[in-house]
C-alpha cells in the first residue's frame, strides 16, 4: 500500500510497521522525518520535482511510503474490555469519512472500530492520510456480518445505540455508562433495517437550522464524545 503525507509518514516511521520503500522529493527538508528515516536504516529514493509531479494528485507533501497492507484486528478482542466503547460503521463508502472517524475515535480513546468486509470502504491510502496516521494507533476489525456481531456484542453486555434522524430520542438523553456499541449508518441510506432492529436505542442529533442532516463523520464525532463523557 502506498501512503502519502508527512503526518502519516511520522506515525508509520515511529512505529513497527514494515516499510518496503520510501520516496522523497529532492528538496525534502523535514528534519524530524529525515531523522526517523535514518533511525530505520532505510535509504530513501530521491526524485527530482518533475519526476515527483506524477504523484501530485495525492497531496503527498514530498514523501511517499510503500508499506505492508493494513492488518485488521479481531473484534472479539473488544468483548471483555471493561466499559468498552466501540464504534460500528454500517457500510460507509467515503474513505474521507472513514479516515475522519478513525481520527476522532483515536483521539477519544475508543476501544475499537468495526467495519464490514463487503460493500464498504476499507483502510486504504486515502483513509490513512485523512486519519493523519491515527489508523496506526487504534484497533479496527473487519467482519462478514454486522448484525450477527451486534448480537454477540449484546450477549457480552453491550448496549447498542444507533443513529437516525427520524428518532424521537435525543442523543443526550441516553445513558452511555458501561459497554456501548455506537452504530453510524451509511452516508446516503443510514443504518440498514436489520441493523436498526438490533439497536437498544436509536438516537437523533437535533437540527436547529435549515439543513436536515449532518455529514457522517461530523455526526459520529458528536456522538462519540457524548458516549465517552461519563468516563472522563
Amino acid at each position: 500500500m502506498l501512503v502519502y503525507g508527512r503526518n502519516v509518514a511520522k506515525e508509520i516511521l515511529s512505529g513497527n510497521k514494515k516499510i518496503n520503500k520510501i520516496t522523497i522529493i529532492e528538496d525534502f527538508s523535514d528534519k524530524d522525518i529525515l531523522s526517523l528515516i535514518e533511525k530505520r536504516n532505510i535509504k530513501p529514493i530521491c526524485l527530482k520535482k518533475n519526476e515527483f509531479s506524477r504523484f501530485d494528485k495525492f497531496s503527498h507533501q514530498g514523501i511517499i511510503l510503500d508499506i505492508e497492507d493494513f492488518c485488521y484486528s479481531d473484534y472479539t478482542e473488544f468483548l471483555n474490555v471493561e466499559n468498552a466503547k466501540v464504534v460500528v460503521l454500517d457500510h460507509l463508502e467515503d474513505p474521507h469519512n472513514l479516515g475522519a472517524i478513525i481520527r476522532t475515535c483515536e483521539a477519544a480513546g475508543i476501544t475499537g472500530i468495526i467495519i464490514p468486509k463487503d460493500r464498504s470502504v476499507e483502510v486504504n491510502s486515502t483513509v490513512m492520510k485523512t486519519s493523519a496516521g491515527a489508523v496506526e494507533n487504534i484497533k479496527i476489525a473487519q467482519v462478514v456480518n454486522i448484525a450477527n456481531v451486534l448480537d454477540e456484542l449484546k450477549d457480552n453486555g453491550f448496549w447498542v445505540v444507533g443513529t437516525k434522524m427520524e428518532s424521537d430520542t435525543d442523543y443526550r438523553d441516553i445513558d452511555y455508562t458501561g459497554k456501548v456499541a455506537l452504530v453510524i449508518g451509511n452516508e446516503g441510506n443510514g443504518m440498514s433495517n436489520l441493523v436498526s432492529k438490533k439497536c437498544d436505542y436509536i438516537a437523533k442529533i437535533p437540527m436547529y437550522g435549515k439543513v436536515n442532516s449532518l455529514n457522517a463523520s461530523v455526526a459520529a464525532g458528536i456522538m462519540i464524545y457524548e458516549m465517552i463523557s461519563l468516563d472522563r
